[in-house]
């Protein structure tokens, strides 16, 4: 059987590229492995609850700039302002998730959240490998990355710590992804929370 030429859209699903080499401040694109995202704190009778939800693995979607101008203000040696004007509160970040799990509306179920299914033979799983569904993107990593096929769900953005990132970054950096692709996810992202949902007119009889 003659080889077929790749179709443009599944040729683009293996273009992802990433960086392996470490720097020491948060940078836009990281992968890390175990995060952790408190849910909420309560307090009864003097005892302290806290609720954490375990991630697996997360990308970070903050802007690259605000990152390096935190770093440069927070912690560099060259830092010569007496300010703390480039700081930022927090790190927005989205989960990844593994895609066969996003498929059978599964990848929630250790929360005991049902999630829609998504079927992968028909349009809706083609758009979801193709990057049309606006809600969700595909990323579908190299080989001497161990990390399966992933969806990133910018429903599910949430904020982490700054300090406590570049705490654990040694422990938990896996890759980051490269410049050309961390700008596609960021402009997916900001046009997701950029939509507007128009109310239906009904035209008088």
């Amino acid at each position: 059987m003659e080889n077929q030429p790749e179709k443009q859209s599944e040729r683009r699903l293996y273009m992802i590229k990433v960086k392996h080499g470490k720097i020491s401040r948060v940078c836009q694109g990281d992968i890390y492995k175990n995060i952790e995202y408190i849910e909420n704190i309560k307090e009864k009778s003097g005892i302290i609850t806290i609720s954490k939800i375990h991630f697996p693995y997360i990308i970070i979607l903050t802007q690259d700039c605000d990152l390096q101008w935190d770093y440069n203000q927070r912690w560099s040696k060259k830092n010569i302002s007496n300010n703390q004007d480039k700081w930022i509160l927090s790190v927005l970040v989205a989960p990844l998730y593994n895609v066969e799990h996003v498929y059978n509306g599964e990848h929630l179920s250790e929360l005991h959240m049902i999630m829609q299914k998504i079927n992968r033979d028909k349009t809706p799983g083609e758009y979801l490998i193709q990057n049309k569904n606006h809600r969700y993107h595909y990323i579908k990593f190299p080989n001497n990355v161990d990390i399966v096929d992933s969806i990133i769900d910018f429903k599910h953005y949430f904020s982490v710590n700054v300090e406590y990132l570049k705490s654990i970054k040694k422990e938990s950096f896996i890759c980051r992804i490269s410049e050309l692709f961390r700008e596609d996810i960021s402009i997916r992202f900001a046009n997701f929370l950029s939509r507007v949902g128009l109310p239906e007119i009904k035209e008088k009889v």
